[in-house]
């Protein structure tokens, strides 16, 4: 008897997500644990797992479709009678008119079926809508492909390069022969190929543009900018990156000392680090960060919990694994919930300035920059230093301008002088 395959627990509050693709076609040998399905939550992705191996049997609901946590979405039979189950594929009108009623003796024998296939090949033959309709319209067998996705994926980047170097390479004007001028008025010049694409929204990509502009509706955005002088983080971390990595197993980078350096400030101006809830403002005596990464598909903002009693190399190590969780696309509900105060770097992107928005409930977010020489006067002198513009975006019904500013200045002093993350001051 077929297995159901049902939609996981997906963390509390969500009740329902979206079938984003399916991984396995019916037909297909699947294994224990294997992924079937990917389904996009309101926060992350989450893979389908088969609770059993054998074949997979029908697919009850389509991609896009939007599933509940419980519901069937498709069957897994076992073993041998799982195979006879599967719906047979007529591969030739041959074969199609055996189906309808041949004797079995007149059928020719079946091949047998082959697994040589490497994962990476089978999983590139996994197409997403879009890239499957890019296949079809170029003409090209996807099996030939190199996929560069993950676990080997087809992307639409590598049907579109592939069609690209298909093309037929335009003959030399030695080669053509000349032809007398026409007399008639030259033709218009071709604009060149003129095509649009409509691609649903993901439900992570819905969630965020309602999130951002909930935040906006509701709260009373300002921001304050600062510039800081990195001279000091620079040369602490040429000074002692090679012993930390050694010790910690992990690199020292900028982001453990602005987190030191909001938890720092974050105790004179209690408000930033604060929420309103109804017509009363709750004061957190932690800080919980949620740090925004760049996942493929959008902004994600897992959460350091309590970074304010976490050192250098806790806080380095935390970040490092919820980068790779979300290039991997394995983030959880879980690493998400909550958050008292964000951070967000677009310096890594070469962001030069910018006025984050804050995350709902949360008052206050921390925009950092890239780094770049600029000339400043120290001492009576032009010098050139390695500065970086903040951006502090705040929530003006809670912290109010003299608190803002306040907060931007304790994180200026203490990156400029790297020690008061020592001495608590």
């Amino acid at each position: 008897m077929p297995t159901e395959v049902k939609v996981p627990a997906l963390g509390e509050s969500i009740t329902e997500a979206t079938l984003g693709q399916w991984l396995k076609k019916p037909g297909e040998v699947v294994a224990v644990d294997e992924p079937i399905a990917s389904l996009e939550t309101d926060k992350v992705s989450v893979e389908v797992p088969s609770p059993v191996a054998g074949v997979f049997g029908e697919a009850m609901v389509a991609e896009g479709d939007t599933v509940a946590v419980g519901a069937v979405i498709a069957t897994v039979g076992e073993g041998g009678a799982a195979i006879a189950s599967a719906p047979a594929q007529a591969s030739s009108p041959a074969q199609a008119g055996a189906q309808a009623g041949a004797p079995a003796a007149d059928l020719p024998p079946a091949a047998e079926p082959t697994h040589d296939i490497s994962d990476a090949e089978a999983s590139s033959l996994r197409l997403s809508p879009a890239v499957r309709r890019a296949v079809l319209e170029a003409g090209l067998d996807p099996s030939a492909i190199k996929g560069s996705g993950r676990d080997g994926r087809l992307t639409k980047d590598d049907v579109l390069a592939a069609a690209q170097a298909k093309r037929p390479e335009p003959a030399s004007p030695a080669a053509t022969p000349a032809v007398a001028p026409a007399a008639t008025a030259p033709a218009a010049a071709p604009l060149g190929e003129r095509s649009e694409e409509r691609v649903k929204m993901t439900r992570l990509r819905q969630t965020i543009a309602t999130r951002l502009k909930e935040a906006q509706n509701t709260a009373a955005l300002l921001t304050t900018f600062n510039d800081v002088d990195m001279t000091e983080v620079i040369a602490a971390r040429a000074r002692y990156k090679d012993l930390f990595e050694k010790k910690h197993g992990i690199r020292l980078g900028f982001m453990g000392f602005f987190v030191k350096a909001v938890a720092l400030a974050a105790r004179d101006v209690p408000s930033v680090n604060a929420r309103i809830e109804g017509d009363e403002i709750v004061y957190h005596n932690y800080l919980d960060v949620s740090v925004a990464v760049s996942a493929p598909k959008g902004l994600v903002v897992p959460v350091v919990r309590s970074a304010d009693r976490m050192s250098f190399a806790e806080i380095e190590q935390a970040i490092a694994g919820y980068g790779k969780k979300a290039k991997d696309g394995t983030l959880t509900a879980d690493d998400m919930k909550g958050g008292t105060f964000t951070i967000s770097n677009g310096g890594v992107f070469g962001s030069l300035l910018s006025t984050p928005i804050i995350n709902p409930p949360q008052s206050a977010v921390l925009g950092m920059h890239r780094i770049e020489e600029r000339p400043v006067v120290k001492d009576g002198q032009i010098v050139a230093r390695p500065m970086m513009y903040l951006a502090l975006s705040y929530d003006h019904r809670l912290v109010d301008g003299r608190e803002a500013v306040t907060f931007l200045v304790r994180i200026k002093e203490a990156i400029e002088d790297p020690t008061r993350l020592l001495i608590d001051l």
